[in-house]
């Protein structure tokens, strides 16, 4: 089974990603995994942050001339401010010792204070450093290689903007793994470029009163085969493991698989996606996308649709949440470390990464394989399998 594991803080020297179960043969580069990383970095509304954030990155084993080995791959990403900055080489110090300035003013709607109180701390920041966003970087080079090997079987995973603040596309046409290029090169990852208009306008009038927005963004799966996941176990089911996933990402409150909350309030004949025959194609086919490409918690070879909903991130850049700081328990406000307008068009590249880790994931369980050669083979003879006769 494909698992990952990733370490580090934000201003850390490094994030590390231990990625196991890729099979031998999976041809990856650093370029490949930093191209990957750069499109995390986009979107309008971002912070500084994001201008001298360069990813450096190492593979530092698992990977040999260009291929995977089928051992672990560990990869390092450094942090460039780490080791521009002497604040930080002190602040973050894995040596004993003990910070000048312990932040205790906690801020609402991050992890700090429940952290604080479940581990015993008197400081927030070492809640605060592993529970940042920063942390998704690791995810998103463990992501590449996930997207490397769903390749191998013709499975692209691409996402797109939806909704920033009160703006949403209208539009129903979704993009394509061809258009990645044209959603990646909108400042808002919007594939509908009136509705892009509007979330700019959202993020700037945002941006002016020193607040925050939300959004949801849409993840498609192509060329997803049938058959992943499980209808036998609560745990296997595909649309559970694609829900806990995303569900992860930090800011993120809400997930649906197609239509999910849509149709809720939908009679059942007009809930459910028809099955027809195609001669054409010689396969069955679903005239609708409402169940999101699963069935019973088995993907059906339908475009696969899962969307997040993004909380607007909590720290403000003009500070007016009210909290208590938890030594002298005075009332203030929450205090400001660093934030962006809206995280929404990073998210999008993150929550790909998680649907990707997750597919490729249930892709090995049922097809297996040492080397990629096995893999692919093994694929391709369940899919012969489904060919009538």
């Amino acid at each position: 089974m494909l698992r990952f594991l990733t370490a580090g803080e934000s201003h850390g020297q490094a994030l590390v990603v231990i990625v196991e179960g890729l099979p031998a043969g999976l041809p990856i580069t650093v370029e490949e995994i930093q191209a990957e990383l750069a499109r995390r970095r986009l979107g309008y509304g971002r912070g500084p942050r994001q201008r001298f954030e360069q990813d450096e990155l190492t593979l530092l084993g698992g990977v040999r001339h260009g291929r995977t080995l089928g051992s672990p791959v560990a990869v390092e990403i450094r942090n460039s401010e780490w080791f521009r900055s002497d604040k930080w080489h002190e602040e973050m110090s894995p040596a004993p010792g003990r910070t000048k300035q312990p932040l205790t003013q906690v801020r609402p709607g991050h992890a700090d204070l429940a952290g604080m109180q479940k581990y015993g701390f008197d400081d927030a920041r070492d809640v605060l450093e592993r529970a940042s966003a920063r942390e998704t970087a690791a995810r998103v080079a463990a992501g590449a290689l996930a997207k490397r090997l769903l390749a191998e079987l013709g499975v692209a995973v691409v996402s797109h903007v939806v909704q920033i603040g009160a703006a949403c596309t209208k539009a129903a046409d979704r993009p394509t793994p061809d258009d990645l290029g044209v959603v990646d090169a909108s400042p808002v990852r919007c594939f509908d470029a009136a509705a892009e208009v509007a979330m700019v306008a959202e993020i700037e009038a945002a941006a002016k009163d020193g607040d925050s927005l939300g959004g949801v963004v849409e993840v498609l799966g192509y060329g997803v085969p049938v058959g992943l996941g499980s209808h036998v176990h609560w745990d296997r089911k595909v649309d559970a493991a694609l829900a806990q996933a995303v569900m992860s990402i930090q800011a993120v409150k809400g997930v649906e698989i197609g239509d999910g909350f849509e149709v809720a309030g939908r009679r059942g004949s007009a809930a459910h996606d028809a099955i027809v025959w195609d001669d054409g194609a010689a396969d069955y086919r679903r005239t609708s996308t409402l169940a999101g490409g699963t069935e019973g918690g088995m993907t059906t070879g339908e475009l696969l649709v899962v969307r997040a909903a993004m909380k607007p991130l909590a720290t403000l850049n003009r500070p007016t949440l009210a909290t208590v700081d938890v030594v002298t328990k005075e009332a203030t406000v929450s205090f400001k470390e660093r934030t962006d307008v809206t995280a929404v068009p990073a998210m999008g590249v993150v929550a790909e990464t998680m649907v990707a880790l997750v597919l490729a994931g249930e892709a090995q369980r049922k097809f297996g394989g040492d080397s990629v050669a096995e893999f692919v083979r093994n694929a391709q003879a369940f899919r012969d399998t489904l060919r009538p006769s």
